[in-house]
């Protein structure tokens, strides 16, 4: 008996019926039909702008470090049951570092824009949290907020979580699946497929819109996003009923069948499209790092011209030279003549210059006296003071010098 109904493309009609578009992107094998802006969404960077290629988004790239970037959506959802699916991968250096998380929020865009579970303030929703905090290896954590509690502000983050699991997540060489699941009594998180938490007692709003964000420290990660897809629970179809075919009917043409892909043809498929998406990531961090070198370049032609402006020229290196030349020409001459003379001379001529000046300062001070006498008589006691103790400090002066002359060493012949 052979089952020869497409059973299949029924599962995928019903599938692309559930979708809300307004609030998915990348379910159609191709992220945008530009590499500008996807359709329903806005992008928003820190220290970059987010990356759009044709099967992904970077929200953060592996160069440079300390960035962020957001990515949200223009409408809200209006169904109160979904699933929200979120296809990423993340990948860096040895030392981890950097978060993702996907929001489901009222005025996410104005109120958190490209912040994260660490630094965002006041907000009304839902976090969840994909990091490597507290020493772990990777956890998803989940955070609720009524728009009271300022995050960036509290004392200890992780005692806000209302559920968390461990999940290593980086450098899996895969995206990881990240599936969201709201129904009237119950609230879900599974993570590929695996229970994450859950819990009966959070039931999200309708109206509000979905966002993802990333933020890099100086060692960075990589966050990519592959796709995000919300879909209505209620939307779903009934798959029609299988048909059998008789013993005897003749079977179909199979002939398809031999250009169906098999297992080995999907991984193959799923390794080669991996290392696509490497070779972009690192076509990415090649770009940027061929935009680094070109500008250092620039600048070390700057600094170079700028050298070249205050070095002196072979002339002025010529001049300067010559002046050294002569001066110290000019200083070996006066050695040569201090070393050919005595300084007895000097000082006897020094001497006698002091003595003919003090005799010439005498007479003009005696003159100058008897003319303030002469013509101050009232004032006559304090002239001859003056005089006396003029005549008392020239004298110390003196002696001060004859002291000073005689304690200076001799030089013999």
């Amino acid at each position: 008996m052979r089952l020869f109904l497409s059973l299949a493309l029924c599962s995928v009609t019903a599938l692309a019926d559930s979708i809300i578009e307004s609030s998915s992107f990348g379910y159609n094998q191709r992220i945008s039909p530009n590499v500008d802006n996807i359709p329903g969404w806005h992008l928003v960077g820190e220290g970059h702008r987010p990356q759009i290629l044709s099967d992904k988004v970077i929200l953060t790239p592996l160069y440079p470090g300390n960035t962020r970037g957001s990515i949200w959506a223009d409408a809200t959802v209006s169904e109160p049951e979904w699933i929200a699916e979120l296809h990423f991968r993340a990948g860096g250096p040895e030392r981890p570092g950097g978060n993702l998380q996907l929001w489901y929020v009222k005025d996410g865009e104005s109120q958190i824009g490209a912040t994260s579970i660490y630094t965002v303030g006041k907000f009304d929703g839902l976090a969840l949290a994909i990091d490597t905090h507290g020493g772990r290896g990777g956890s998803v954590r989940g955070f609720l907020n009524d728009g009271s509690t300022e995050y960036k502000s509290h004392n200890s983050i992780d005692s806000l979580a209302f559920g968390h699991c461990d999940y290593a997540y980086r450098n899996l060489g895969r995206p990881s699946v990240i599936r969201l699941k709201q129904t009237p009594s119950q609230f879900e998180v599974t993570v590929d497929d695996k229970p994450c938490f859950q819990t009966d007692k959070v039931i999200l709003p309708a109206g509000y819109k979905f966002g993802i964000s990333a933020a890099t420290p100086d060692m960075p990660d990589s966050f990519e996003i592959f796709k995000f897809i919300v879909k209505s629970i209620t939307s779903t179809h009934k798959a029609p009923p299988v048909q059998q075919a008789r013993d005897d009917q003749q079977p179909t043409n199979d002939q398809g069948s031999n250009d169906r892909p098999t297992p080995d043809d999907k991984t193959s498929d799923s390794h080669f499209a991996d290392i696509r998406s490497r070779l972009q990531t690192i076509n990415t961090g090649s770009n940027s790092i061929l935009r680094e070198i070109m500008s250092l370049n620039k600048d070390a032609k700057d600094n170079y011209r700028e050298l070249l402006q205050k070095v002196v020229t072979k002339d002025q290196l010529a001049s300067l030279d010559s002046r050294l030349q002569r001066i110290e020409q000019a200083l070996q001459t006066v050695q040569r003549d201090l070393e050919g003379k005595d300084y007895r001379d000097r000082f006897n001529q020094l001497h006698e210059t002091l003595r003919s000046s003090h005799a010439r300062l005498s007479e003009n001070l005696q003159s100058s006296i008897y003319h303030t006498i002469t013509s101050s008589a009232p004032r006559m006691g304090f002239f001859i003071f003056l005089v006396i103790s003029f005549q008392i400090l020239l004298a110390g002066l003196y002696v001060g010098y004859k002291r000073r002359r005689a304690a200076l060493p001799k030089k013999f012949l």
